[in-house]
């Protein structure tokens, strides 16, 4: 990757959306009432970091649903980061949109205001899907949305997508593939659906409602998605990540993976620098409160010695095509060994001093640091 991955990224946590996605797990409330309130929270919550990092090189507003705000608020949020903070010329500037958020004028809007990248919240273009999913757009706004944003001139579209549910099947995902290339998206993130325990969609999997594709299946869909994607051009860069070239990797993502220092805003965010790790208080309220007083909305934080750093690098380095270096297991006889056994069964590479996951290391790249470590 270039150098400009070691500058910090900063990520802005947008805690609104119009509806709650029932699988989803990140922090989030459907309502639009505390949003004036929470702005002014926001606005004071920046000055507690101004001065503490370096010049920004990516800044990366998610959610939530970042679209559900008007120009107008985004524009007051885009300026007093800049007026606070110092950003590299080329700063990558990524807004997360659902589909129908987006009109051709709110598009140019967001182009005006400086953001340079979209990651657009597809999931898919089947309508049933997005029903079976909770997503309140349609396969047809998907559509018009991309067209509209490649019409404005943006040349990094990022797409999401889902696969690995319930009545979806393998002949179905790979037509979606096939919908998604025609819009030639320069990055798309395919994540398998994950059952998380608190959501609408975890209560349904408890009481036996729901119907998960089993491991042969999830195995399935993970190597026609990672086949399919390399055919037609894309580097599988992360286990869920491929982009259309090395210059596309999603910058700011890549400093969570590579422990290059964050900072994250917003009620939920994490935070990231000095081998310290912070997170914020898990309500908007609570936020708004805290900063209101003149507090940092600061829920806790852990210091990472060396060895906790170590184990993670192992870890998240496993989870992309990166990978690690052999520096970061040497000294350990046993684990050489395995490590010798994981290359020669096609799980590893080792190039260059450097040990790399193959398409089939990505597959169980959750079990690969508990053998080396």
């Amino acid at each position: 990757m270039t150098k400009t991955l070691f500058n910090p990224g900063l990520y802005v946590h947008i805690p609104f959306c119009r509806s709650k996605c029932p699988y989803c797990a990140f922090y989030s409330i459907a309502s639009a009432t505390l949003i004036p309130r929470w702005l002014k929270a926001f606005r004071e919550e920046i000055k507690h970091y101004k001065g503490h990092f370096d010049e920004f090189d990516s800044l990366y507003l998610g959610g939530g649903t970042p679209s559900f705000l008007d120009i107008k608020d985004l524009a007051g949020m885009m300026e007093h980061l800049f007026t606070h903070f110092d950003f590299a010329r080329d700063t990558e500037i990524t807004l997360e949109a659902n589909p129908c958020d987006l009109n051709r004028e709110k598009i140019e809007s967001l182009k005006d205001l400086g953001f340079n990248r979209i990651s657009l919240g597809v999931q898919s273009f089947e309508d049933s899907e997005l029903l079976f999913l909770g997503r309140r757009h349609t396969a047809g706004q998907s559509k018009k949305a991309l067209m509209a944003l490649r019409s404005a001139g943006f040349e990094n579209i990022g797409m999401d997508l889902i696969y690995g549910f319930e009545g979806q099947t393998l002949e179905g995902w790979l037509k979606n593939l096939k919908q998604a290339m025609e819009f030639e998206p320069e990055h798309l993130s395919c994540y398998q659906l994950t059952i998380e325990e608190k959501t609408p969609f975890g209560k349904l999997n408890e009481k036996g409602m729901l119907k998960p594709p089993g491991e042969e299946n999830e195995r399935n869909f993970f190597v026609a998605t990672s086949h399919f994607l390399k055919e037609h051009g894309y580097i599988h860069y992360e286990i869920s990540n491929f982009a259309g070239n090395d210059c596309l990797f999603s910058r700011h993502n890549c400093k969570y993976w590579q422990h290059i220092p964050y900072l994250g805003l917003g009620p939920s965010a994490h935070s990231f620098q000095n081998s310290t790790r912070r997170w914020n208080i898990r309500s908007v309220k609570k936020y708004c409160e805290m900063l209101e007083v003149g507090k940092a909305p600061i829920a806790g934080h852990e210091n990472l010695t060396e060895e906790l750093l170590r184990l993670e690098k192992v870890s998240l380095g496993l989870r992309t095509n990166q990978g690690l270096d052999l520096k970061n297991i040497s000294g350990n006889p046993a684990s050489n060994d395995v490590l010798l056994m994981l290359r020669d069964s096609g799980f590893l590479k080792i190039i260059d001093n450097r040990i790399l996951p193959t398409g089939k290391g990505f597959l169980v790249a959750d079990q690969l640091p508990l053998y080396l470590m």
